[in-house]
């Protein structure tokens, strides 16, 4: 009778059929604190606005909670105390902006400061880029504050900057702007945006919510994937160094699509409708349900995330260590 052999193919992964204690063994953690990057609303005074805001003064307690938690890196946006019809004021040294990034690298230096560079808190009509006369958006204006933002900020500490128009031309004017200031070793990440009703929470937050239409000039149509990602490697063409995509939730198949055409650290922004619609509050208490936020946060580390951007870092991160 022939020798029947049976040949067994080599196992690479975790058996599907093993013990609870084999399955723990062998299988990486999914998600960790350095994966997450805090999303840090500053408005110059307290305020109760649904999301979680600080004033400069709490920053400090905020930062040094994050650091002990294993949070590697805060994104900053800041309140406009001050508008104009060009958003000069967003490029004051003083700014509320340049006093947030201040206060957190004197608190925490080791911590990455990543910031918004965009004009929507600080025009009158809220919108994200400078209008000329006829009220269309004026381009050249739009790129020239924005890179000077861009200097603002890096002159105040940050170590990211985030060109958030979604108008071409920014993240190069940023960039540049950037070299000839001897700021050649601070990044450019600027933010790839599919439209949708998710900002509202943070718009009404950050008084930055547009008079007329919904901002979407620039931003992408959902339906647009091919779009979406020309834009993010037309941005890295331009001086990106890494690429922030927003909402999170609907950029999975993006980002796996990116990551086989760049080697830029991709971010994923899980905005603040992301926050609130799937972390809602337990009932009767002031703490959220994480749950579904993790789930997304894996998949999303799994598809090729560097990090994911979220208002929940912090409340993620004491669930984890």
């Amino acid at each position: 009778m022939a020798q029947i052999v049976r040949q067994r193919t080599a196992r690479t992964t975790t058996p599907l059929r093993s013990r609870a204690a084999v399955r723990n063994m062998l299988e990486p953690v999914s998600l960790t604190p350095a994966d997450l990057s805090m999303v840090l609303l500053v408005t110059a005074e307290a305020a109760d606005s649904g999301l979680t805001t600080a004033t400069v003064t709490e920053l400090p307690k905020l930062v040094t909670a994050c650091e002990a938690l294993g949070i590697r890196s805060v994104k900053l946006f800041a309140e406009g105390t001050d508008r104009s019809a060009t958003g000069e004021s967003s490029v004051h040294e003083n700014s509320l902006m340049a006093q947030a990034i201040a206060a957190i690298k004197e608190t925490a230096p080791a911590l990455a400061v990543m910031t918004e560079t965009c004009l929507c808190s600080y025009t009158l009509d809220g919108t994200c880029y400078v209008t000329s006369s006829d009220g269309l958006p004026d381009v050249a204006a739009t790129l020239d504050v924005t890179a000077r933002q861009a200097v603002a900020h890096a002159d105040a500490g940050a170590d990211i900057i985030g060109p958030a128009s979604m108008m071409l031309g920014t993240t190069g004017a940023a960039r540049r702007a950037l070299d000839e200031a001897g700021y050649d070793n601070v990044s450019v990440m600027p933010h790839v945006i599919f439209w949708s009703n998710l900002y509202d929470g943070f718009r009404q937050a950050m008084g930055a919510t547009p008079k007329v239409g919904h901002n979407r000039e620039f931003q992408v149509n959902p339906v647009r994937a091919d779009q979406f990602i020309d834009a993010a490697l037309r941005m890295e063409s331009d001086g990106a160094d890494m690429l922030l995509l927003e909402p999170a939730f609907a950029t999975a198949d993006v980002l796996g699509e990116l990551k086989t055409r760049t080697l830029a650290p991709i971010f994923p922004f899980s905005v603040s409708g992301e926050y609130t619609t799937l972390a809602p509050l337990d009932a009767g208490t002031d703490k959220r349900d994480l749950r579904l936020l993790v789930e997304l946060y894996t998949m999303l580390k799994r598809a090729g995330a560097t990090a994911v951007v979220t208002y929940a870092a912090v409340e993620i991160a004491r669930t984890l260590i």
